[in-house]
């Protein structure tokens, strides 16, 4: 259970070339529970979750799992507790759906360990999650998009991790293979403890989905905590620059999102009393849109 689990990270400042993208970070995960971090394209969540899974080294600061830097881990240490499914992963090339899902189970072989009954569940449990045990045969190749993608979060499933790091794992789902995949994801969480974190542009998504929701700009986190308290109108001007109005989703109970985009908000009536209407009989000229 990932209760025992905990991941942090401290002072971490990340980049690429001269490009600082996060700066002087602090978070903590929650331990078994649902974290989404969302923001504007190029606030840093993808290179952040790529630090926090020792894919990319901190130009300061460090990433600790359990007291210790993930940096100075061994490979296979790390990768038994904690994995990873990118953003954009690419497939060897001619690797059928069942050899790459069974990927998955490579942290857990060793030297003197070879592939038994239990490697050959976690590859049918994670087939069979994400209905993509008919796909077994096929050349990933083969695929479509959203397939593709669904035998890559398979893979991630196979490994077994008490903690998952997802980077947008809806890309190229659509609307009720979404839902699907954050279903299992929420079932995973809650049946086997597993701490998730994941990355995710729906805002509305990231809000029925998250136990706790991270929003970053500009590479710092801007707010955090829980659904409620973080997607506000507010906070939605500042890290996105869209006006909205936040509501609470007659679903879940989470808030609800609504973009305002300047043709489509009603303008202000104008008062009886108002100079625009008195004088002479004219006729008003139709209400601007508020900017």
């Amino acid at each position: 259970m990932t209760t025992s689990h905990s991941l942090t990270a401290e002072e971490l400042t990340l980049g690429y070339g001269d490009r600082v993208v996060v700066e002087s970070l602090d978070l903590s995960v929650p331990p078994g529970r649902v974290t989404v971090v969302v923001g504007a394209n190029a606030c840093g969540k993808s290179t952040l979750l790529r630090s926090m899974s020792r894919l990319l080294a901190p130009r300061e600061g460090r990433v600790l799992l359990d007291g210790k830097r993930v940096h100075r881990m061994p490979a296979k240490e790390l990768a038994r507790t904690l994995g990873l499914l990118p953003q954009s992963p690419v497939a060897p090339e001619g690797i059928t759906v069942l050899d790459l899902v069974g990927r998955g189970r490579h942290p857990h072989q060793g030297v003197f360990t070879r592939w038994n009954e239990k490697d050959d569940a976690a590859v049918a449990s994670a087939l069979e999650a994400t209905r993509t045990a008919a796909l077994a045969d096929r050349s990933v190749d083969e695929l479509s998009g959203g397939q593709r993608q669904r035998v890559w979060i398979a893979m991630a499933l196979a490994q077994q991790t008490d903690l998952l790091l997802l980077d947008e794992p809806t890309t190229f789902l659509d609307a009720s293979h979404q839902i699907e995949v954050l279903d299992l994801l929420t079932d995973l969480n809650r049946t086997r403890g597993t701490t998730v974190v994941m990355v995710l542009h729906d805002l509305n998504l990231a809000a029925r989905y998250a136990d706790h929701l991270i929003a970053l700009a500009g590479g710092r986190i801007h707010a955090s905590g829980a659904p409620a308290e973080v997607l506000t109108e507010e906070m939605v001007e500042a890290v996105f620059g869209l006006r909205s109005r936040v509501i609470e989703d007659p679903v879940s109970g989470k808030p609800l999102m609504l973009p305002l985009g300047r043709h489509h908000i009603r303008p202000e009536p104008a008062s009886a009393g108002s100079a625009s209407s008195a004088g002479s009989g004219a006729p008003e000229p139709a209400g601007e849109p508020v900017r």
